[in-house]
């Protein structure tokens, strides 16, 4: 019995082996396009995150694909590009910070996008790089995804003007970011350093703020144009009204782009 199970262990992958336990009708991942009961719950248990009501930083239900262990937030990306851009269809020269594995796989299977990944720390990136200091010339980028990123850069309205002028006249970016709906100003304190204070200030050790309704001010004090976009009044395309995709409900998508 053991040889017969350890045999068909080969014959079937992982992954598939997930889709059978966990297969239902509940939800559907976008990604690995399984037919779910039920996801994981995923994320930070943290005090700060639950009184600052954080929006993609604490913990909540069916949030991790048990297929492809994609989260709620990457989903919701994922959704926003195949439905509300033309990437996956044009072609388009595309800057990807602190790249989502997810995404990066969707999006190197399309010979159309110029695909420039990016990151300070990980080495199977393009190009290593600070998001304060760009190394390309302005108006190169048709598009670019930076998300859940300038929430650990100290010097953030540099890096949000450093994305701006990179990017093309005409051309867009999504830059999301965890984001509390209760704080009218974003929270931040230079004088906390050590890991366990930005924890317990922040709601993770490599965060140096809480972003607040104000943060749409921040990118537009950089140029940009920028229409939130609330996935729960799109219809069936974002999985409304029953949440088919199991996304963040109150979760916004900060579409930005450059005026021409």
């Amino acid at each position: 019995m053991n040889l017969s199970l350890h045999a068909l262990k080969k014959l079937v992958p992982a992954h598939a082996r997930r889709a059978i336990k966990y297969y239902g009708l509940r939800f559907r991942c976008p990604f690995c396009d399984s037919s779910l009961r039920r996801m994981h719950a995923s994320g930070l248990d943290l005090p700060v995150l639950r009184e600052k009501q954080v929006v993609g930083g604490g913990l909540r239900d069916n949030c991790l694909c048990p297929v492809c262990d994609s989260t709620d937030r990457k989903r919701l990306l994922f959704l926003f590009l195949r439905n509300r851009t033309s990437l996956f269809a044009k072609p388009v020269r595309l800057l990807h910070v602190a790249p989502e594995p997810q995404l990066r796989k969707e999006i190197e299977k399309h010979s159309n996008v110029d695909y420039v990944t990016a990151d300070l720390l990980r080495p199977n990136v393009k190009v290593k790089m600070d998001v304060t200091e760009i190394p390309y010339a302005d108006d190169y980028f048709d598009a670019i995804i930076c998300n859940h990123v300038l929430e650990h850069v100290p010097e953030d309205r540099r890096a949000m003007a450093e994305l701006f002028r990179v990017l093309k006249p005409g051309g867009w970016a999504i830059l999301q970011v965890p984001i509390s709906h209760v704080l009218r100003e974003t929270y931040e304190d230079a004088s906390i350093v050590s890991e366990m204070a930005r924890e317990h200030a922040f709601g993770q050790y490599d965060h140096v703020r809480i972003y607040a309704v104000d943060y749409v001010d921040r990118l537009r004090g950089a140029g940009f144009e920028l229409v939130p976009f609330d996935w729960t009044n799109a219809g069936a395309a974002f999985g409304a009204p029953s949440n088919r995709y199991a996304l963040i409900e109150g979760e916004t998508v900060f579409a930005a782009t450059k005026p021409r």
